[in-house]
């Protein structure tokens, strides 16, 4: 007689739901989270792009909100004006910038590629009289392999977003959550359990109080090194001053990279005006990245985010292979944001632990 025919209540003692074994009960379970693990990341993959703006409006939320709590301590006003003072203010910026200095800057563009091709040149004929057998046109077939490499795995990646569009959507999203950031946090919250819900606010605060006072030394460091740098060049005469320290101050946003990058480019052009002049470019770039480094940046940031130089450098290959730009720009953000819920998560398992309590994932 079949397991079905004994059943006295003419019921079904087993299905595919109601697994008796326990065994085979635990197995079907750890299948079906293994099969969520990996879904999960799938999706995540697929997504990624998206998340990632979605991360880039909330770090431009941040800046934003940390300029209107900065006038909020001199002007008694309600939080919706002190955004939009902040926004007025931004975009004031940027109008004098095109309208004032927007012919000489991009005049100067325009020349600058024909500068550093120059001067890559001039160094690779100084490197093949020293013996090394360099050929220009190698190196150039191979940065340009490398980029069309990156290129199409950012391509593939990027989809429909754009450059401009991705900005505009990162600016339309973060205004949004800059005028109304405690309505989005109590929605994230809802969608959680109960007693997860206290947790979650505390992880939310300091993640927030972190990303605003980075963003705030970053901006400070972008102002400094961008006027500064402008400054020491247009005082000795160096071509393309305004376009150097406009460069030098977008790229002091990337630690690291953008530093190097702008001192490269700096010494290029200071050395296709003499070795003089490329000698002061170098004294220049280690003048203002020292300042920065160990005055202006320590006074801001360096207590909120410490962070090891080699692991941010990683993190940025690896989001700029991966993503472009975008992916470089965000990669020390979202390093940051990290490191603060790990610890978070580990006050609180060392909290567990003191209190004899059984750890789960709600605590």
């Amino acid at each position: 007689m079949s397991e079905i025919d004994a059943d006295p209540g003419g019921k079904l003692s087993t299905s595919p739901t109601n697994i008796a074994n326990p065994e085979l009960r635990f197995e079907a379970k750890r299948a079906f989270v293994w099969a969520f693990v990996i879904g999960t990341i799938i999706l995540a993959v697929y997504i990624a792009q998206s998340l990632l703006v979605i991360f880039g409006a909330m770090v431009l939320a941040a800046m934003i909100d940390g300029g209107a709590r900065l006038l909020g301590r001199i002007l008694p006003i309600g939080r919706v004006w002190r955004v939009a003072i902040v926004l007025l203010l931004t975009a004031a910026f940027f109008a004098w910038l095109i309208l004032f200095a927007g012919t000489q800057i991009s005049r100067e563009a325009a020349q600058l590629p024909t500068i550093v091709e120059g001067q890559v040149t001039q160094l690779l004929a100084w490197l093949q009289k020293q013996g090394f057998s360099i050929e220009f046109k190698e190196l150039q077939s191979v940065i340009s392999g490398l980029s069309s490499g990156v290129g199409t795995v950012t391509k593939a990646i990027g989809g429909l977003l754009g450059g401009l569009t991705t900005m505009v959507l990162i600016s339309i999203i973060g205004i949004y959550l800059a005028i109304e950031p405690k309505l989005y946090e109590r929605g994230v919250a809802w969608m959680l359990p109960g007693h997860r819900r206290d947790a979650f606010f505390v992880t939310a605060s300091r993640m927030a109080a972190t990303m605003r006072r980075l963003m705030a030394g970053r901006l400070v460091g972008m102002v400094f090194e961008g006027i500064f740098t402008w400054a020491l060049l247009a005082i000795y005469g160096v071509p393309m001053a305004a376009l150097l320290g406009i460069l030098t101050g977008l790229l002091a946003f990337v630690p690291n990279l953008g530093a190097l990058i702008a001192g490269v480019l700096m010494v290029l052009v200071g050395f296709s005006g003499g070795v003089d002049m490329g000698l002061y470019t170098i004294f220049v770039y280690f003048l203002v990245q020292t300042f920065d480094g160990y005055v202006v940046i320590p006074l801001i940031a360096r207590k909120t985010v410490d962070l090891a130089p080699a692991l941010v450098l990683a993190a940025q290959l690896i989001m700029g292979i991966l993503f472009g730009i975008l992916g470089l720009f965000l990669a020390d953000p979202l390093l940051a944001m990290l490191k603060v819920f790990l610890e978070r998560r580990s006050e609180q398992y060392d909290g567990n632990r003191s209190d004899g309590a059984v750890i789960t994932d709600g605590t």
